[in-house]
């Protein structure tokens, strides 16, 4: 059900974090929920300014960016309901592929890695560690999966053989500039950028438009650097804290409806998220 059923909207989409809403004049309204997800569901706790914290930092991302790629932003003018949390944004044609660009060996890449030593076909050294930096950021795509699901990584030759080499070659050399501009931003703030995940629309005329979120700790796996020590477990500026505790004390087992969300976990997250935004930004977002 929609959380903002009181905008009046037609309501096109409903993500596990994003609504999007049907605007007269034929763009989009695209609102931040407070929700929080983990392991494929969407928990029933929220995670109060989260879904601010999302869409603002979005908003300073994609100014930084304006010189490397276009974005779906049209308009912050947003009904008062939803303001600090919504944008308008063009109606896209979306690329269906979630692109990743990882400038770290962890997550998902450094469980493949220690299987095969690569991460989605691409080759890489041997004895590298969980938290290694890699020798130059590597794209690794996957495909989107209906909500519930999990995403697929695959090999770049799947995505060109799905859409085309040339789509395919765009997206794997906007994904990598991104991510190398991006990274060097988070760098100067004393913040590592580990790997992050980025979304493309289609104007009518062909041309690829960066756009849903980007570089927020929802999308992008953010590091402090002073605490960075490979092999390690290394803190994260996201929901880690919600993982954990689902994963270790909640004595959930993923296959119910996941439990409600402990006060403590709850401030804990929403304390990392605000620390992220205003580390990179160095603007405040707390009331």
């Amino acid at each position: 059900m929609s959380q903002f059923e009181s905008l009046g909207l037609p309501l096109l989409h409903a993500g596990k974090v994003r609504e999007m809403y049907a605007l007269p004049d034929g763009d989009v309204l695209m609102v931040a929920t407070d929700n929080i997800s983990a392991f494929d569901h969407v928990l029933p706790t929220l995670i109060p300014g989260k879904g601010a914290v999302l869409t603002q930092l979005s908003l300073w991302w994609f100014e930084q960016l304006r010189g490397v790629v276009p974005n779906h932003v049209v308009s912050t003018k947003v009904p008062q309901e939803a303001e600090g949390r919504a944008i308008v944004v063009e109606r896209l044609d979306m690329v269906p592929v979630e692109c990743v660009a990882r400038g770290y060996l962890t997550g998902s890449g450094w469980a493949e890695y220690q299987q095969s030593r690569t991460v989605c076909g691409v080759p890489l050294p041997g004895g590298l560690r969980d938290g290694d930096k890699l020798p130059g950021p590597i794209f690794t795509p996957a495909i989107k999966a209906d909500l519930g699901e999990h995403d697929e990584n695959v090999d770049f030759e799947t995505i060109a053989r799905l859409h085309g080499t040339g789509l395919a070659g765009r997206l794997r050399e906007l994904t990598l500039e991104i991510y190398t501009r991006a990274e060097r931003i988070a760098a100067e703030r004393g913040i590592i950028l580990a790997d992050t995940k980025l979304e493309f629309g289609r104007r009518a005329d062909g041309t690829l438009v960066l756009a849903d979120e980007v570089l927020t700790p929802d999308s992008s796996r953010f590091w402090d650097a002073r605490l960075w020590v490979p092999g390690e477990s290394l803190p994260s500026f996201d929901k880690q804290y919600v993982r954990d505790w689902l994963a270790k004390d909640s004595g959930w087992d993923r296959k119910s409806a996941p439990p409600e969300l402990p006060d403590d976990v709850v401030a804990a997250t929403c304390a990392r998220y605000a620390e992220a935004y205003e580390r990179l930004t160095g603007l405040s977002i707390r009331p």
